[in-house]
């Protein structure tokens, strides 16, 4: 690809890329062996418990669980009985992996709790409320709309009503779409759905297994990626014309430094006050509406 691009208004943008570490895969963790990269253990790292939100739909027992990933419906994550070599089992988790689904083995006790029907049969899946887009598709739509692609990332937001709030706001700018991580997320549930107050249903949400990787594809469509960061150049300051993808990281911990290095542009938000953050949703839509400014009203 090459990096100096021209846009239709004759602007031209230089950048270079930052040599990644090959050793770092975004996601990897060491004491994953026997199991696959996409599934976890869950004493090793940190989940977003479905139980924190109990309009997550979940789906118990052996046929259940296997009668929804044949029949198309979007699972966010599965949890098995950590051990179990039963046949129906492991027909389940081969299912769960032809679908990309996030697994988590986890042990007895753990998934007693969580069983509603404490007839789980050693799994339970948790369904997506919504159905989730492709990126492609997000894609598509700015072509529809004659637009350059406008889309925002959310890297590791795990709050369900920030990303609510977050769907709202961009659909509001009219971003085309809005991506999320596969894990360590919030996912779409009915909490998501409410904050956002309705633009669920109009705004395109895809949900991809590497941000790092999508934004390099997104790359070779010609998108620029700017990222929130706190020791970024003031906003005011950036260049946030053209196809234009907007990446914003949790409350906490910010944009991982995987998925910044991969930015061309870091971009912050002047604060005066008292307080030094704010919140993600609060972020997004600060920078969103300065993007909206610079789109269409220069």
């Amino acid at each position: 690809m090459d990096h100096n691009k021209k846009y239709g208004n004759g602007r031209e943008r230089t950048y270079g890329r930052k040599k990644e570490n090959s050793d770092r895969k975004e996601g990897r963790n060491p004491n994953w062996k026997n199991k696959s990269a996409r599934d976890t253990i869950i004493m090793d790292e940190t989940i977003v418990d479905p139980d924190q939100d109990g309009e997550l739909s979940k789906i118990e027992g052996r046929n259940a669980v296997l009668e929804a990933f044949r029949s198309g419906r979007t699972i966010d994550k599965l949890f098995v009985l950590d051990g179990c070599k039963d046949g129906p089992v492991q027909t389940i988790v081969r299912e769960a992996r032809k679908h990309d689904t996030i697994i988590n083995f986890v042990d007895k006790e753990r998934l007693g709790s969580m069983s509603e029907t404490k007839k789980h049969q050693g799994v339970i899946a948790v369904a997506a409320a919504y159905e989730y887009a492709s990126v492609e598709e997000i894609l598509a739509k700015a072509k529809e709309a004659g637009e350059p692609p406008f889309i925002v990332i959310l890297d590791s937001v795990e709050d369900p009503h920030n990303l609510g709030a977050v769907i709202r706001t961009a659909n509001l700018a009219g971003a085309h779409g809005v991506i999320i991580p596969k894990r360590r997320a919030a996912g779409l549930t009915a909490t998501v759905a409410k904050a956002s107050a309705g633009a669920i249903h109009y705004t395109k949400v895809a949900k991809v297994t590497n941000i790092t990787q999508t934004i390099k594809q997104l790359k070779e469509h010609g998108i620029w990626f700017v990222c929130a960061d706190m020791e970024g150049e003031l906003m005011y300051r950036q260049d946030l014309t053209g196809p234009i993808g907007l990446v914003v990281g949790s409350e906490g911990a910010g944009v991982s430094r995987l998925v910044k290095e991969n930015c061309d542009l870091t971009a912050s938000i002047p604060m005066k006050g008292d307080i030094d953050s704010l919140n993600a949703s609060a972020a997004a839509a600060v920078l969103l509406y300065e993007i909206v400014r610079q789109r269409y009203y220069r």
